[in-house]
């Protein structure tokens, strides 16, 4: 903040952090829209190779250690990628929460990784949609709301999960 105020900048540091979801242009719709979908290929060409350096990577380092150390750097710069395109929609704190509670309350409601990753995705529009009706009903803003309905279906995962 000392920094940003130093230097003379305009940039607003609220929506650095909590992001202005509800004043997004058109051509950050288009860039999230991109790099969702090259994510969403990325990960289903990757999905076996991801699974197995999850779960079992001295398997992986044994059949193929070569590959163990580009398996693992595209996997953060997928992360690193939409952890940035979040930051233009959500803000820096929004979108880490995002990122995290709806994969952490899947856990609770699946056994199995390819359910988990169906739980984890439905989770994550739920806690929009609710979010972004309660911020508009409340007058919230809506980035906080969102992660906040996000913070509520974990706290009842954890309540009521399996």
């Amino acid at each position: 903040m000392t920094l940003v105020s130093s230097r003379g900048s305009s940039v607003d540091l609220l929506h650095v952090l909590f992001g202005a979801i509800l004043a997004v242009g058109t051509h950050a719709i288009l860039m999230v829209g991109a790099i969702a979908s090259f994510s969403l290929l990325a990960l289903a060409v990757l999905y076996r190779a991801l699974v197995i350096e999850s779960f079992d990577v001295t398997f992986l380092r044994v059949s193929a250690p070569r590959w163990l150390a580009l398996i693992h750097g595209l996997f953060l710069a997928l992360v690193v990628i939409n952890l940035v395109a979040g930051f233009q929609i959500l803000g820096t704190l929004m979108s880490v929460g995002l990122m995290m509670l709806p994969a952490a309350s899947a856990r609770f409601w699946a056994r199995n990784l390819p359910y988990m990753l169906a739980v984890a995705m439905g989770i994550g529009m739920l806690s929009s949609l609710i979010g972004l009706e309660w911020s508009y009903y409340a007058s919230l803003p809506a980035g906080p709301a969102i992660v906040l309905s996000a913070s509520m279906i974990f706290f009842v995962s954890i309540l009521f999960g399996t």
